[in-house]
């Protein structure tokens, strides 16, 4: 019996003995850049470049594949057919992998997902979108909103009710379920109008419970998220598997908590957001489109802004 303690008692620190150097090795592992570990695109939200797309797609697009951007997601067509689109997304060597889409009717030129769901599918079939996003929620038709703009969809957002959401979420599984048909993915994306308390939870805690995860995914829109008074990391967490997209937007430590569509924006890495602890939570909870968008007003020209977001989060260690 001593022999055979003694016999395993050597076993094991030979063991050890030999594993030394890889437990070591992985204490000091050091952290690699993030989205060069997970093989991901760093994508950005058309939307921060305001009119120069509008101005002048092409030479925008090239310098923003020149920053060092793979990937793309649309604001709307921009005043092209879906062909001069995806022309110019090829010359630029960029992707388009997601496209926003209001909840409206549209027209023959912007569609909208009150519209023709099969043209529009097949409209992002030809630009190369795989996920169509509905940017915002659209005004009940028992709600009318008091002024235009956000400001009138943040009151409108404030007076909807537990039904209203739960309708809304309806409209979403819809969409969705059209959408799948067709072959491509759908999803909501947040803004903070959506962290108001309906009840004993949040709208956004309505549209989760109401939705179905087959067919309808979130956008997690970390700057707005946190410009409610939310951690994203948290929401990560709490809702794995419902995330499938993220926008990294960044904002100033003067920013307060709100529902009225106000942060004090700023690049990625220059503002207050952990992004370290952030985007390994949102890759956990399923998150494989990441996008910088970036709010006015800017500091800097527009494409000098996505430079510096490009610059910190292609380099950040997490």
């Amino acid at each position: 019996m001593i022999l055979t303690s003694r016999r395993l008692f050597l076993q094991g620190a030979c063991a050890v003995g030999a594993t030394s150097p890889m437990l070591a090795a992985v204490a000091n592992a050091k952290p690699q850049a993030f989205f060069s570990a997970h093989k991901l695109p760093i994508g950005i939200q058309l939307y921060t470049l305001g009119d120069l797309t509008t101005k002048d797609l092409e030479g925008t697009l090239k310098q923003v594949s020149t920053i060092g951007y793979k990937t793309v997601e649309m604001a709307g067509y921009i005043g092209k057919t879906p062909k001069q689109l995806r022309a110019a997304f090829d010359a630029a060597k960029l992707s388009c992998t997601s496209a926003h889409v209001g909840i409206r009717a549209g027209t023959a030129e912007e569609p909208g997902l009150l519209g023709d769901l099969d043209k529009l599918a097949a409209d992002m079939h030809v630009v190369g979108a795989t996920d169509v996003i509905a940017p915002a929620l659209s005004p009940p038709s028992d709600i009318t909103p008091p002024v235009a703009g956000a400001a009138g969809l943040a009151k409108v957002a404030s007076a909807m009710t537990e039904i209203h959401w739960k309708q809304l979420a309806a409209q979403l599984n819809s969409i969705g379920g059209k959408m799948k048909k067709n072959g491509l993915g759908f999803g909501y994306h947040n803004h903070n109008v959506e962290f108001v308390k309906v009840g004993e939870r949040t709208a956004f805690d309505i549209l989760m419970k109401e939705t179905d995860p087959t067919l309808v995914a979130f956008e997690l829109d970390i700057g707005w998220a946190a410009a409610a008074g939310l951690d994203p990391v948290d929401l990560f967490n709490k809702h794995p598997g419902r995330f499938r997209l993220a926008h990294m937007k960044d904002l100033k430590a003067s920013t307060t908590a709100n529902f009225e569509f106000k942060m004090d924006p700023t690049e990625v890495g220059a503002g207050k957001l952990d992004w370290a602890k952030i985007l390994p939570a949102a890759y956990k909870a399923g998150v494989r489109k990441f996008f910088v968008e970036q709010e006015a007003p800017f500091a800097f020209p527009r494409l000098e802004s996505a430079a510096k977001c490009y610059t910190f989060l292609s380099t950040l260690k997490a």
